[in-house]
């Protein structure tokens, strides 16, 4: 699992962790979970700057 912090700052912002089947967003309690499938399309729209 590849863990990539949001902010290099401090240890509290949210994090992504990329593993072989999904993709977690988020924080402590407030995470969410995407598969790889819609993680590319979302990594798509903000290369597009769609979002």
């Amino acid at each position: 699992m590849k863990i990539v912090s949001l902010c290099s700052a401090c240890q509290s912002c949210p994090v992504v962790k990329i593993a072989d089947e999904h993709v977690e967003i988020g924080e402590k309690d407030n995470v969410c979970v995407l598969t790889k499938s819609e993680w590319e399309a979302l990594k798509q729209k903000i290369l597009n700057k769609e979002i």
